[in-house]
């Protein structure tokens, strides 16, 4: 691409696009975008031909690297036959055979698929699931939940009343549902405080209470904020014995990020509502879905006026189908979860070598995921992890922050030799910012 049609395009975006989570009157005037033109593997390759690993594989999606080829073929093979059609009163192989395939790696119990269209509608979907459960079950009182601390479970409104990152709520919180928040246990020392908080919560509301909604064992928005998996042994325990459902919600931590293919496999236990998205389809296209239990789809048996009338355009659309399909034929195949764990084992020891760096206050890995926190100012407005961005953006990796928290979640299949890289770019760059600012980004 010419550095003419390169600067059209940068007019064109600065004029007219406006960006998620960003300033733009200061992305307006003062940043220079990088252009992608093409993705393949772990690397972005923009407009000027330079190529950057991805390290959060595309917020967190492309679980198998971008542009997979058995994802590619199965995309070009359906968009050939049929590439949309609505779900109502309408079957069609690829709902039916993703959600078989779905139940079948799920945790026991879960049986049932309703498709939607993002990891926000995936919870927001389980939320209305749990409010029209309980009132069609006599228990119209049911309203609330339980959500940790510095949990994020999405954009949309509903979803939005689960949130604890304050600054995402804010704007929003005078018309949001009511939330009680727990803390997770993070540390050791935190955890009998915590297990308390819950029981606590779930014991005082539990007539009131429609679910219990988590993240299972990392909170990633909250800065890659790992906790005891403990916890949602008691949260399962707590809601059998309050007769309250339980929701976890998998769509950052699910498809192997943290290990096993669901996070909630670390405590051993089953949710009644669990919500997947982001490496569902691996990055290709927007779609997600939310699993239930038998008890749950049973709950909206009967007369008209019990069904679940909720829905999307796109709702289990045939090419979203037949990628998701092929994603889990993939990591069957290629033995994806297995091969992670080496990669993962090289991650946590890179980040705990990083521990003593300069402006490095801690650090911690959980499967494929690594983060450090800096120094100084913390929270999502911290403006350390950017001066890191831009360090690594020199040397080839696209390293977008959390604040002060700077961390990777690169592709489950990243090549060994392209996580090296990374991992001695990510040091580099924490190093090259610590000198610059004197020994603390």
């Amino acid at each position: 691409m010419s550095a003419e049609e390169r600067s059209r395009i940068v007019a064109l975006d600065k004029r007219r696009v406006w960006h998620p989570y960003t300033a733009m009157d200061h992305y307006r005037d003062a940043v220079d975008p990088l252009v992608i033109v093409r993705a393949a593997g772990s690397r972005l390759f923009d407009a000027d031909g330079r190529g950057y690993i991805d390290a959060n594989a595309s917020w967190w999606t492309c679980a198998l690297g971008h542009g997979h080829p058995r994802l590619v073929d199965a995309l070009r093979r359906q968009s050939e036959v049929l590439c949309h059609t609505a779900l109502a009163g309408i079957a069609h192989a690829g709902a039916a055979e993703l959600a078989d395939a779905l139940c079948a790696v799920a945790p026991g119990g879960l049986e049932h698929v309703f498709f939607s269209d993002d990891g926000s509608t995936a919870v927001e979907v389980a939320m209305k699931l749990a409010l029209q459960f309980w009132s069609q079950s006599g228990r119209s009182q049911r309203t609330r939940f339980v959500a940790l601390e510095d949990a994020f479970h999405g954009e949309t409104l509903g979803v939005t009343a689960l949130g604890g990152v304050e600054v995402f709520r804010r704007p929003f919180a005078g018309v949001l549902l009511d939330a009680v928040r727990v803390p997770p246990p993070r540390e050791p020392a935190t955890a009998p405080k915590a297990f308390d908080a819950l029981a606590r919560a779930v014991e005082e509301h539990a007539e009131t209470l429609a679910a219990v909604v988590v993240e299972p064992v990392v909170q990633g928005a909250a800065g890659m904020r790992t906790y005891d998996p403990a916890f949602l042994r008691a949260a399962r325990e707590l809601c059998d014995r309050f007769d309250v459902l339980l929701v976890f919600d998998e769509v950052f931590a699910g498809y192997g990020r943290t290990g096993p293919m669901w996070a909630g496999e670390h405590a051993g236990v089953a949710p009644d509502l669990l919500c997947t998205a982001k490496g569902f389809t691996g990055g290709m296209l927007p779609m997600a879905a939310t699993l239930a239990t038998d008890r749950v789809f049973e709950g909206f048996l009967g007369d008209a006026d019990r069904a679940f009338y909720y829905g999307h355009t796109f709702c289990g659309n045939p090419l979203g189908a037949a990628v998701a399909l092929e994603v889990l034929r993939v990591f069957e195949d290629e033995r994806v979860l297995e091969r992670a764990r080496p990669r993962a084992a090289r991650i946590a020891r890179a980040f705990a070598e990083m521990a003593t760096l300069p402006g490095v206050e801690s650090t911690r890995s959980l499967g494929m995921i690594g983060a450090l926190d800096l120094a100084g100012d913390a929270g999502y407005l911290a403006r350390a992890g950017w001066r890191v961005y831009d360090e690594a953006r020199r040397r080839g990796a696209y390293l977008r922050p959390m604040g002060n928290v700077v961390y990777v979640t690169p592709s489950l299949n990243i090549p060994d030799d392209d996580l090296e890289e990374l991992l001695a770019i990510v040091r580099e760059s924490v190093e090259a910012a610590a000198a610059a600012e004197g020994g603390s980004p």
